[in-house]
């Protein structure tokens, strides 16, 4: 790929990792949380140094191996097509179904503002769906338009959290971390259920490593994008989440349905809470343009390794994989369309979940690829084992702390692939431009 066409710096990599981070996930969390207290913490920990020490595995394996893919690349490698084929299928599924659930939620923050305008279902899918393929246009458009697009709504999105943290600190009542665990529970027990809570908002640390090629020096800049921007985006989740606990009532805040906008008209009244409102509207914008880049990514990597229809290898002179975007961003709107036609409701609520199992596979097979690939490179540490092999008993633990019905989702849409790897298999086509 020609210099040209490398169009993400530094910036707009960390950008990519921060924004897909941070979406509707930051703005909702404080409510799922608020039956837990403080207790939440203890979750919170366990997440954050899960997603650190995933991160440091992604990094590692982005300097190792700069090649479009990320999660799939390093299975590929490590383990053969095989595992390839499954790693990509399971974290293409986990991006339409996010790209939906993200879609929905960003008409969710609209309609909070426009309550008229979007009185009805129908209105409200029709917002979803034209979201959801303006941000594929600007994609199409091609990875520079949506690197653009990606820094700019994340600068936008994260302003309005530091200023609810700067400012929200000094009115924190103490008292309402008191008592720590108000649930009543045993703390193993909160401390497992607020971390399978909090992922969802922790997923995306490894999105700077999945368009590679389109990197600017991918070898320096994709290690330090993913380390910076996982830990920029797990503090300033961190550190929101706990100051809104701090500020409204446990007994109203697990009951919001925007627990940012109820503390900014709390502090500051009804236009502030509209503005809140409107930076969640952003969030969800950017979250959404940001995984629709990676949604057209990954099958253009499977599919020039062999493992896809060719079709999705196929790129314009801007290099965009058009066919893959547009594909991907059909599946979901049929999520869309689910979730609005009201009998599939519970469908779509699964695919949420589904989206979260979906991604976890390839981060614990990427773990164990970097504890498989590891010794073989002459400057070998233990140290990075180390990380690798806490990173794998991170993954494994999410993923089975996902429940038993994402799982069971997960497997069923698993096997549906393996028809499309065993047609590939027997009308064999020649790689385009291997990834390793």
């Amino acid at each position: 790929m020609n210099t040209a066409q490398r169009a993400l710096g530094f910036w707009s990599a960390t950008a990519l990792v921060v924004g897909n981070m941070i979406g509707s996930g930051i703005f909702l969390l404080p409510a799922s949380l608020a039956p837990f207290g403080m207790a939440s913490l203890l979750g919170w920990s366990v997440s954050a140094v899960g997603a650190l020490l995933l991160a440091l595995v992604f990094a590692h394996m982005g300097r190792r191996y700069p090649v479009s893919g990320g999660p799939y690349a390093y299975a590929r490698i490590a383990f053969g097509d095989f595992t390839g084929f499954v790693m990509a299928w399971s974290y293409w599924v986990s991006v339409w179904c996010a790209v939906a659930a993200i879609a929905v939620a960003f008409a969710g923050s609209m309609a909070s503002l426009f309550p008229n305008l979007l009185a009805s279902p129908e209105r409200s899918a029709i917002c979803a769906l034209a979201v959801l393929w303006l941000c594929t246009l600007c994609n199409i458009a091609g990875v520079r338009a949506a690197g653009l697009a990606q820094l700019v709504t994340t600068i936008l999105k994260v302003l309005p959290i530091v200023v609810i943290i700067a400012l929200g600190a000094g009115s924190v009542d103490t008292h309402a971390f008191t008592p720590f665990n108000p649930s009543g529970g045993n703390l193993f027990s909160v401390t497992t259920t607020t971390a399978a809570l909090a992922l969802w908002a922790l997923l995306g640390m490894e999105c700077a490593t999945i368009p590679a090629e389109h990197v600017v020096d991918a070898e320096r800049v994709i290690p330090r994008a993913t380390v910076a921007g996982t830990l920029f985006a797990t503090l300033i989740t961190v550190a929101a989440c706990t100051i809104v606990l701090g500020l409204l009532p446990l007994d109203a805040l697990k009951d919001s349905p925007a627990p940012f906008a109820d503390v900014a008209r709390e502090l500051w009244g009804n236009g502030a809470a509209a503005a809140m409102a409107a930076a969640m509207a952003v969030s969800c914008l950017g979250a959404l343009n940001g995984w629709i880049l990676v949604q057209g990514q990954i099958p253009f990597a499977a599919a020039r390794d062999g493992l896809f229809p060719a079709y999705f290898a196929r790129v314009d002179a801007r290099g965009t994989p058009r066919i893959g975007l547009v594909i991907g961003s059909a599946l979901a709107t049929i999520l869309v369309a689910a979730n609005f036609a009201g009998s599939l409701v519970s469908i779509f609520t699964a695919s949420i979940l589904l989206a979260t199992a979906a991604a976890l596979l390839p981060y614990v097979f990427s773990a164990a690829a970097m504890l498989r690939l590891e010794p073989r490179e002459p400057d070998y540490a233990h140290w990075r084992m180390l990380v690798a092999a806490l990173a794998l008993i991170y993954g494994v633990w999410a993923l089975i702390g996902t429940g038993s019905e994402a799982l069971l989702w997960g497997c069923g849409l698993l096997l549906a692939g393996l028809p499309f790897y065993l047609l590939q298999r027997w009308r064999p086509q020649k790689k385009l431009s291997p990834s390793a």
